[in-house]
């Protein structure tokens, strides 16, 4: 949106009296206006010149309303084809963070399977080095075992 500073003058004053003919205000004095119009219309000046005068001011004034009204349309689409290049440049970018966002699960993906990779491997090394462990204490035990029984049959010898 263009700022009140780079607007050129008879835009801001074309902006102010668009605003004050859509008001209260200006309904109000239309409303007068026109009464005082009628009441000349039937006193001493006669009916015929007040007739004219009043409307030649309302053919120019529908003629400024319509160039007004105009302004305003031309002034929204504007609005809006600004809005709709902002739109585009938001959905461009969106597209693009999406994209980011699947490479990025990819990765996690890769990632994942290789914690997985990792994790066998080790849980293989681990049962890899208890194999022989628990083949040293079940030799130790046996052998434990025997002599146990040795020395129970040395004590019973006794």
């Amino acid at each position: 949106m263009i700022a009140r500073e780079q607007k050129p003058k008879n835009e801001y004053g074309s902006e102010k009296l668009i605003k004050w003919i859509g008001s209260t205000r200006s309904l109000i004095f239309h409303t007068i206006f026109f009464l005082i119009m009628i009441i000349l219309a039937f006193s001493d000046i006669g009916f015929d010149k007040v007739m004219l005068v009043l409307t030649t001011i309302v053919s120019l004034e529908a003629i400024y309303l319509s160039i007004f009204i105009q302004m305003t349309v031309n002034k929204h689409s504007q609005e809006l084809e600004d809005v709709s290049e902002d739109i585009e440049e938001i959905q461009e970018d969106v597209d693009e963070i999406q994209k980011d966002v699947d490479e990025i699960q990819e990765d996690v993906d890769e990632i994942q399977e290789d914690v997985e990779d990792i994790t066998e491997e080790a849980e293989e090394k681990s049962e890899d080095l208890q194999n022989p462990i628990f083949a040293k204490i079940e030799n130790n035990l046996a052998e434990l075992m025997k002599e146990i029984a040795e020395l129970k049959n040395k004590g019973g010898s006794n």
